[in-house]
């Protein structure tokens, strides 16, 4: 039995609509309205060991969830004040004031009589006394950790009033070998690294995946040993792999449009590479750049109206705004160096970069007018910005050069924690897809 987010069963714990409405603005104005100055300070959450065979596991993968998602912190176990035993009861409130928790976590999970598991969570807000969520889901035992993301999903949103991420996968790039034979497979895993599986042999080389925004569908770049590069797209739950087509200038791989019903790339033409626009159903490309430059690296905008992609029009490589359709394009940055690999944020707020100083790789973000931009990071060879769906985290790769490998790390929008997600072998190229529905 697959978890599905929409069938699975479950039942709200002692909860109405009023419980919940206005319960939680102050998150708002704590974190997410950064450009006030406001000083930030993380909500910290208590997750108590859940009853049950399978309830420490359970607990463990949403302590580890809240422990890299900026907003919600964990609180030490070892500064509890007592150990949850029956988790349908209410904890010492006055007691957990006193360890400094905002909010508890109780819960048990454990196979019932027909051997699937069966799971339930409480989130208690310890200030009023008061349960303000509560969750059960039953699914095949090999859904585990999948029950604990959508868990940590459920209690991120209920706090902080976002949508969670928590139940994503990521398709990246594994590298393995020396760095002048480097074996280059396409793999995905959870979002915390988790379950990791391989998409290809590693006969062919494979870079830049793009996961669609609005199925389990990727594309990617394969090249052979004396073949032009082509384009695939491939489906992570079936397994089907189609060519969608044989592009001799290829620049980059393509990203897809908001409904997943196009792609858009960039196709060299002698001295200049220009975009298009492909229907994935009937094949017909579009031309929608006419540029003696080289533009590349196009990105939907979430309502699929307009295009931001980069080109060296200007003289310098910067970063454009134009129609989706085509049409005049808008130069949106005028900072020091050279501006790369743009990608929309899911909200529409923010467009993430990458910028290449003198010596030094950085991942930003601007307004889609070009203001208010931000470095979050800086270094040796960042690159390769993905944006989770909820629009408040970014993974990138870093690769330090000699004899190391690039790794993917995390960061937030605000750039207040970053952490290297944890891979098998070297990583590059990662791609954030949709929540899970299935």
């Amino acid at each position: 039995m697959l978890l599905t987010r929409r069938t699975v069963s479950g039942l709200i714990f002692g909860l109405t609509s009023s419980t919940l409405s206005g319960k939680f603005a102050f998150a708002q104005d704590r974190y997410f309205n950064v450009e006030s100055g406001n000083q930030f300070k993380p909500v910290p959450v208590a997750v108590t060991q859940f009853a049950g065979d399978a309830g420490a596991d359970i607990s463990g993968v949403i302590s580890n969830n809240f422990a890299h998602s900026v907003f919600l912190t964990p609180v030490d176990p070892n500064t509890f004040p007592e150990h949850v035993t029956n988790p349908d009861q209410a904890p010492q409130m006055e007691a957990w004031k006193n360890a400094n928790a905002l909010f508890i976590v109780t819960g048990r999970s454990a196979p019932g009589a027909d051997g699937r598991l069966q799971t339930e969570f409480r989130l208690w807000d310890v200030s009023s006394g008061a349960q303000v969520a509560g969750q059960q889901y039953v699914t095949d035992p090999n859904n585990q950790r999948r029950v604990a993301h959508i868990i940590a999903d459920a209690i991120f949103s209920r706090i902080t009033g976002e949508k969670g991420f928590f139940d994503t996968r990521i398709v990246f790039v594994d590298e393995t070998g020396p760095g002048t034979q480097r074996r280059k497979r396409l793999a995905l895993m959870d979002q915390d690294g988790a379950n990791v599986r391989y998409l290809t042999s590693g006969d062919d080389l494979v870079v830049t995946p793009r996961f669609s925004p609005s199925s389990q569908d990727i594309t990617y770049m394969a090249f052979g040993v004396s073949t032009d590069p082509k384009v695939l797209l491939l489906n992570i739950e079936t397994g089907q792999r189609e060519v969608v087509g044989n592009f001799p200038g290829m620049e980059f791989a393509p990203r897809f449009s908001p409904d997943g019903q196009k792609i858009v790339m960039s196709l060299q033409d002698g001295d200049s590479s220009n975009l298009y626009e492909m229907d994935i159903r009937s094949r017909a490309t579009t031309r929608l750049s006419n540029s003696s430059a080289i533009d590349t690296s196009p990105s939907f905008s979430p309502d699929g109206s307009q295009l931001v992609f980069d080109s060296d029009r200007g003289g310098t490589q910067q970063l454009y705004v134009m129609p989706a359709g085509g049409g005049d394009a808008q130069r949106i940055s005028f900072g020091d160096g050279r501006y790369s690999t743009p990608v929309w944020s899911p909200k529409g707020d923010y467009i993430a970069f990458t910028k290449q100083g003198a010596s030094t790789f950085a991942i930003g973000v601007m307004k889609p007018d070009g203001s208010g931009e931000r470095i979050l990071t800086e270094g040796f060879h960042n690159e390769g910005p993905t944006w989770a769906p909820n629009g408040l985290f970014l993974m990138f790769f870093r690769d330090p050069g000699g004899d190391s490998g690039p790794h993917i790390f995390m960061i937030d929008v605000f750039g207040r924690s970053e952490y290297q997600v944890p891979t098998p072998a070297y990583a590059s190229d990662p791609a954030w897809g949709p929540l899970l529905t299935s």
